[in-house]
């Protein structure tokens, strides 16, 4: 597989209104865990539509994996133009610095918000462009990765596409090795 795309919740969806908070780390660590392996097994992009919340936290995830692996790249599709112009100054400077480093930056729409059709658009194009998503997904807290995970779905039963959900229960997981290695 040569192409992921990443996605999940955003951060006020999942209560996170800070960048230091230590849920962002497990989140992080979990992607990461899914990344190296499609690293070894020939991963080349990562593509993220620039939402805030999980997929700039992948972003820098594959900033650091980079370190290690320089051929891995990081795309950034957004829906629509100027996504961030009305977010609070902070987080657009923190959008920026991801953009910034990305290998690759385009607007799928190329014109700024009209309409919820450019995220319905955004997660169609990303899928159809993707060997497969990872995703950050709890069934019973539904919220925006829904729609993107739908069209995954509906995308696995036409072709073969590798489809990865990162449930509350794999992010327990992370959190009880951590914890237990920590009392080691």
């Amino acid at each position: 597989m040569k192409t992921v795309a990443v996605t999940g919740y955003k951060a006020f969806e999942l209560g996170i209104f800070d960048q230091k908070h230590i849920g962002i780390t497990y989140i992080r660590k979990a992607f990461r865990q899914r990344l190296l392996t499609l690293i070894e097994e020939g991963l080349e992009w990562v593509i993220i539509s620039g939402q805030l919340g999980v997929e700039l936290w992948v972003a820098e995830e594959v900033f650091a994996l980079k370190e290690k692996s320089p051929h891995l790249k990081l795309a950034v599709l957004t829906p629509f133009l100027e996504q961030e112009s009305g977010w609070k100054e902070a987080t657009q400077s923190y959008y920026r610095e991801i953009i910034a480093k990305a290998d690759f930056v385009d607007s799928i729409t190329k014109r700024p918000y009209e309409s919820p059709q450019q995220l319905k658009q955004k997660n169609e194009f990303i899928i159809q462009k993707v060997e497969g998503l990872i995703v950050l997904y709890d069934e019973e807290k539904q919220g925006s990765p829904k729609y993107y995970l739908e069209v995954a779905k509906r995308e696995s039963e036409k072709r073969e596409f590798y489809l990865s959900i990162i449930t509350p229960y794999d992010l327990n997981v992370i959190i009880e090795d951590e914890q237990y290695n920590s009392e080691q």
